[in-house]
């Protein structure tokens, strides 16, 4: 049986906009979530549809999606728990401009925007911290989507590693080893980075035989992580 205030408990912990809320105010966000199962392959919001919520990811994997004009399929980014979405428009009342779709079965916690925005409106800290937070995401999504089609392939395949290491739990480690999860085909991972399967492949080829990652299926263990951030071009 799952434990629907356990599921609302973990939502508003595992987002950092929340954490620096005092408890009363943390029960009142906790007081307006609506958790649900999502299987794989089901959607949360098609694009094109009108948002009246903000959505958490609590567990499980999203990939949000847009079509372009010819009818294929754009992965914009992966959302991991603790991540939000939906937020934009929600705030300017518009429709969704990307598909977002489970790709590893979990519970998505909701906040309609009945109950959302009164809130934001009523709480100061709250309010700024939010804006503050989606300030951040979009710094980092226009980063992200800068070096995506600036760079090089190979030093755009080590920044997306290294973004996803960031957002992922380890799966393994020894010392000085850290592991992620692809979180799609090599395909789909391939178009993320404007590049073909084929390309890929050898970029990843490239950098095991380096001894920088080891691969294991879609397990990337990454080795030697200050080579990948100079590849990356990122510096502390």
């Amino acid at each position: 049986m799952e434990c629907n205030a356990c599921h609302k408990n973990s939502c508003v912990r595992q987002v950092p906009v929340f954490l620096a809320l005092p408890d009363h105010e943390l029960h009142k966000v906790e007081s307006i979530i609506e958790s649900r199962f999502y299987a794989k392959g089901s959607l949360v919001f098609r694009e094109g549809e009108q948002s009246d919520s903000l959505f958490v990811v609590n567990n499980g994997l999203i990939k949000l999606t847009q079509t372009s004009k010819e009818g294929k399929q754009h992965i914009l980014r992966f959302l991991f728990p603790g991540d939000y979405f939906g937020q934009f428009a929600l705030l300017h009342n518009k429709h969704h401009y990307a598909t977002a779709e489970v790709v590893e079965s979990g519970s998505i916690c909701r906040m309609r925007r009945e109950d959302f925005m009164p809130l934001l409106a009523s709480n100061a800290g709250l309010a700024f911290s939010f804006l503050m937070s989606v300030s951040e995401q979009l710094q980092q999504a226009d980063e992200l989507a800068g070096a995506l089609h600036i760079f090089e392939a190979e030093k755009r395949l080590a920044r997306l590693l290294l973004h996803l290491y960031s957002r992922q739990s380890l799966l393994s480690s020894g010392e000085g080893e850290y592991s992620l999860r692809l979180p799609a085909a090599k395909k789909e991972f391939a178009a993320m980075i404007g590049t073909t399967p084929e390309t890929l492949s050898r970029k990843l080829n490239k950098l095991e035989q380096m001894k920088i990652i080891r691969m294991n299926n879609r397990i990337v263990t990454i080795l030697d992580i200050l080579s990948l951030s100079q590849i990356a071009e990122i510096t502390e």
